[in-house]
Parts: C-alpha cells; sequence; structure tokens
C-alpha cells in the first residue's frame, strides 16, 4: 500500500524592495524536511546589493540544515555572518508528528500565530524579539515551543511593514491572500518589506 504524506504547511509570500530598481535586502525560506517544515523571514542591515547578499547566505544555510533545532540554526548562522553585513532573523520549525511549532526571533522581525477560528482558547499568540544581529551580536536566547492545531497560521514581516498588522486580519482568506493583503494594507514604504503566511496542515495522515 502506497504511504501518503500530507504537507505540513500551506504557505504564501509578498514582497517589495523600497526601490524597484535594486535587490530587496528581505528573503524568506521556506523548507519541507521528512516530518516537518522550517519556514522564516531574514532582513539583511540595510538596503541594496550587500544586504540581499547577507539574507542570501543565510538562506542558503537555513536550506541546507533545515531538520536542525531552531537554536542551532541561529547559532550557524551567525558564525557564517561574522565580520560582514549583518541579518535579523525570525524562525519557526513545525514537527508534524507532535504537531508543535518552535520559533525564536533576533532582531525585528514580527511574529504572530493566529488560532484556527473555532478553537475557544487564546486568539494568537506573538513571537517574543531577543535583541541582536546576527553577523554581529547573538543574544542569550531559548526558543518557544507550542502546539498547533490544524488551521493555526503563522505569520512573518519584516520592519517594512507596520506593526499593527495583525488587527482585522481574515482567518478565513488563504495564506496568499493574507499575505497580499498585509502588504498591500499595512506597508510603510520606507523600506524592503516581506509577509510569509503558513498555515497548519495537520498532523502525520
Amino acid at each position: 500500500m502506497e504511504t501518503i504524506t500530507r504537507p505540513t504547511l500551506e504557505c504564501g509570500v509578498a514582497a517589495r524592495a523600497l526601490d524597484a530598481r535594486s535587490e530587496s535586502g528581505d528573503r524568506h525560506v521556506i523548507c519541507p524536511f521528512p516530518g516537518g517544515a522550517l519556514v522564516g523571514v531574514l532582513d539583511g542591515l540595510g538596503h541594496g546589493r550587500e544586504a540581499s547578499a547577507a539574507a542570501l547566505l543565510a538562506a542558503s544555510i537555513l536550506e541546507e540544515h533545515a531538520q536542525e533545532p531552531v537554536s542551532s540554526l541561529f547559532r550557524r548562522c551567525h558564525e557564517r555572518l561574522r565580520f560582514g553585513r549583518g541579518v535579523v532573523m525570525s524562525l519557526a520549525s513545525y514537527r508534524r508528528a507532535d504537531e508543535t511549532m518552535t520559533w525564536m526571533g533576533v532582531g525585528n522581525v514580527e511574529g504572530v500565530l493566529l488560532r484556527a477560528p473555532d478553537r475557544g482558547d487564546v486568539a494568537q499568540a506573538s513571537l517574543t524579539l531577543r535583541a541582536g544581529v546576527l553577523g554581529v551580536h547573538l543574544p542569550d536566547f531559548a526558543t518557544e515551543i507550542l502546539p498547533v492545531v490544524r488551521g493555526d497560521t503563522l505569520v512573518l514581516a519584516t520592519d517594512g511593514i507596520r506593526g499593527d498588522f495583525s488587527q482585522g486580519i481574515g482567518r478565513s482568506l488563504s495564506p496568499q491572500m493574507i499575505a497580499d493583503n498585509i502588504l498591500g494594507r499595512w506597508r510603510k514604504g520606507t523600506d524592503d518589506a516581506l509577509v510569509l503566511v503558513a498555515r497548519f496542515s495537520g498532523g502525520a495522515p
């Protein structure tokens, strides 16, 4: 009998560079791995080619080591980015078997977990951000592990998006529509901007 593996996440991404003629320093990763998936949003300091190169380097490290613990991924990126342009970053790693999400943020990439509409508990949870810059200063940190259920929706957004972006999000919309709406409504217009939306699809079949 063939084993059918259910995708862990349904994702949507919307982004816009500050200057359409230059490279964006904001990047994202969506990395499925056996039993789960890693998602993240990265913001290279400043703008343009150097910021983009730093974010791309960090993204390549995450893609290569996606299955590792979140804390290990932050340390890997910090070591590789030393003496260059720094990066701020928020990550979330999903494990399908036990229906958990481990997340952590260093810098100012905001994160909000919107609970599924049919859940009767807390409507949302916010990511605790630690002050620091990967490649420059890695703070003391501790990852946070949250239980997730089918329909729980994560939103990660760079500082080109206003911090009150989670107000009035239509939770019944698709992840791509949510990302597009946040970018269109809450983009500051003074910085590169990127929004990643990931909806948990449920545990093991």
